[in-house]
């Protein structure tokens, strides 16, 4: 099978890679090849005979998202419309990942994959455009939303509160936002286990995300126990940390659906940090 991944210079690319390549014929893009490039796209696909691609091409940074709109949508819809056109003209499938930022966090419970989505940010209208953008062009494929993602690769919260636990008695982060942190080789693991299952799903919507509700201040002070660091965590309302964009106050994803047709569920997400906190110091 010929899995193409896009945005693989990404932790979820970089672990994707990793775990792909242990029985696939794996094709890793990033950079030098636009993925809103049809052309390009098409070529691509054609030339190295891709049954399936994997899109971990995205724009993340949320804040920066409300200014930059443009590029937002550029990479988070109009990518996702390219990639899934060509994938429609060369019968290949798409595995596309969304976000929990697709909903308004005003709930109170898990949010379904039958749940009305009301994004609050740039990023999260973005994301969901995307979505749409994969459902219109009819594609076989799949999206799988996910939330929090961390790795020992790449930009991300984990490794960020590492740094400041190191050089700070103290650090202060929001508890009044509620979801799950989630492992890129936990995601990646699903993902791989998905493709040879997606058949003739066209669009079908999958939550996947670590088990288990949490804050980011509990998230912030159980990285720092796992880095052994003596850094204290100090619990502020999201009023006290002002952002551009506004995130959902509760968006904790029900993953019942995964497991129900996959036989897919991610372990609790305090094991999976202890085991990445322990791939990443092996890095340091």
């Amino acid at each position: 099978m010929n899995i193409w991944i896009t945005g693989a210079g990404g932790q979820l690319g970089r672990e994707l890679q990793r775990r792909l390549r242990r029985r696939k014929q794996v094709f890793a893009t990033d950079l030098e090849l636009d993925i809103c490039d049809c052309a390009a796209v098409e070529s691509f696909i054609k030339e190295h005979g891709i049954e399936v691609i994997v899109n971990c091409a995205a724009y993340t940074n949320v804040e920066a998202a409300e200014q930059d709109r443009e590029l937002c949508y550029k990479i988070n819809e109009t990518g996702v419309k390219t990639l899934a056109q060509a994938a429609k003209k060369a019968d290949a499938a798409l595995v596309h990942i969304s976000t929990d930022f697709v909903f308004d966090g005003s709930k109170g419970a898990p949010y379904s994959e039958s749940d009305s989505p009301a994004p609050l940010s740039a990023y999260g209208a973005s994301k969901l455009a995307g979505e749409k953008a994969l459902r219109q062009a009819g594609c076989r494929g799949v999206i799988i939303r996910t939330a929090w993602l961390y790795s020992p690769y790449g930009k991300n919260f984990m490794k960020t509160m590492v740094a400041l636990g190191s050089s700070r008695e103290r650090v202060s982060v929001v508890c009044d936002q509620i979801g799950s942190p989630t492992a890129a080789d936990s995601l990646a693991d699903a993902i791989a286990r998905i493709i040879p299952r997606i058949g003739e799903r066209r669009g079908e919507i999958y939550h996947f995300s670590g088990r288990g509700a949490c804050s980011w201040s509990d998230f912030a002070a159980a990285i720092m126990h796992c880095a052994g660091v003596g850094c204290q965590v100090v619990d502020i309302p999201s009023d006290e940390y002002p952002q551009k964009a506004t995130r959902p106050k509760y968006s904790y994803l029900d993953c019942s659906r995964i497991k129900q047709e996959f036989g897919i569920e991610a372990e609790p997400w305090q094991s999976a940090l202890e085991r990445n906190m322990r791939r990443y110091k092996k890095l340091l």
